[in-house]
């Protein structure tokens, strides 16, 4: 299995202004790839591949007033055209089309050649960037690995990253015999079936609490600021301006990390109690966020990111991972004796059935969910 590793680098200010080129060029060749593609697509009726893409570029890259596309490396801006042709066949799947991306909404990031990325002596290399320092924590000796997958360097905000995946062996663990049934919700992240294990709401707690509300103040800061300054019709951006907004991306980036770290010590916490399997239940998250009440306490929560994670961890200690249809009634069954609750409504907290077994509704669900299949195969 492929595991997904962050590492911090430290590059030069030289390095920082290549870095910056590569996202710059890998974002032109992006928008430029799409409007070929709409091009043909106008005239042929068809779509090009990454072969003809490949072969346009060359000939965009020998034209007069194009030879700054040398300065970075050619995998980058291939990877460039493959990144768009994932996004067409996302498309053909019942996504959105490709949009072209712009300066100021695309994350600043960008693709390194595989290949050629090797760590000694404390530095990583990446083609066309040189030789730069990093740091990493993981118990891992990044000096004998050969391979890297879809190596990938951005600026989060804060500081510049380097994610990389590596192969990995599934670990071989004895497993005990019984079942997680996890119910995701907002006023806790995770109800379980077994107490010990449920996870609490981050955003709810004092820490974040604080950030939250200093990141709104920065926020009313800055727009009286844009607001003050409106010359011609126009919005100004001043030094201040930009010393704002550079508060708010660290604040952001401190809130996404701390959020990032709690699902990650949550799920950690529930594979190494080691179950024969975990249940939970398919979310429509993007049906969910539209929902304009909820759709805040919704996005915070990161149940999609908790999803991903509980599966690759499942995968990786050998974990069976299920997650039941969507309209599964877990909530409206009763985990005593099995009936159903035809007229539950969401403001019911609290389940009562007719046999007389009462339970918080949300407990009661992830009852239901570790219980889920072991009837039928009993």
């Amino acid at each position: 299995m492929i595991k997904a590793i962050n590492i911090r680098l430290y590059p030069t200010e030289e390095q920082i202004t290549l870095m910056y080129k590569h996202i710059g060029c890998m974002r032109f060749i992006y928008n430029w790839a799409l409007a070929k593609q709409i091009d043909s697509y106008k005239v042929n009726g068809k779509k090009l591949s990454v072969t003809e893409l490949g072969k346009e570029l060359t000939i965009l890259k020998n034209s007069e007033g194009y030879e700054w596309l040398y300065e970075v490396s050619n995998a980058t801006l291939k990877e460039s055209i493959r990144d768009l042709d994932k996004a067409y066949n996302n498309f053909f799947n019942g996504r959105g089309f490709p949009k072209f991306k712009s300066k100021r909404k695309c994350e600043p990031k960008f693709y390194s050649r595989y290949d050629k990325v090797y760590f000694k002596n404390g530095f990583v290399n990446l083609e066309k960037i040189g030789k730069v320092k990093f740091n990493a924590d993981y118990d891992i000796d990044l000096t004998i690995i050969t391979k890297f997958s879809n190596p990938r360097v951005k600026f989060n905000g804060r500081v510049w990253v380097l994610s990389v995946g590596i192969e990995t062996q599934a670990e071989n663990i004895e497993l005990a015999d019984f079942s997680i049934g996890i119910d995701m919700g907002i006023k806790e992240l995770a109800i379980t079936n077994i107490d010990s294990l449920d996870t609490k709401n981050i955003n709810r707690t004092n820490r974040v609490k604080k950030l939250s509300k200093k990141l709104k103040r920065l926020q009313r800061q800055c727009s009286r600021k844009y607001i003050m300054n409106k010359k011609g019709g126009s919005y100004q951006k001043t030094k201040n301006i930009a010393k704002i907004e550079l508060k708010i991306k660290k604040l952001h980036s401190k809130l996404k990390n701390i959020r990032l770290n709690h699902i990650h010590q949550a799920t950690s916490k529930m594979v190494k109690t080691k179950p024969s399997r975990i249940v939970m239940e398919t979310l429509n998250v993007k049906g969910m966020m539209k929902n304009k009440h909820l759709s805040k306490a919704i996005a915070e929560q990161g149940f999609n990111t908790f999803i991903n994670q509980m599966k690759y961890k499942c995968e990786k200690y050998g974990i069976e991972f299920i997650q039941v249809p969507t309209f599964y009634p877990s909530s409206k069954t009763c985990s005593h004796c099995g009936s159903i609750k035809k007229d539950l409504k969401l403001s019911d907290r609290i389940y009562k059935c007719e046999c007389g077994f009462t339970c918080d509704r949300d407990k009661n669900a992830s009852y239901n969910l570790a219980n889920y299949g072991l009837e039928i195969s009993a």
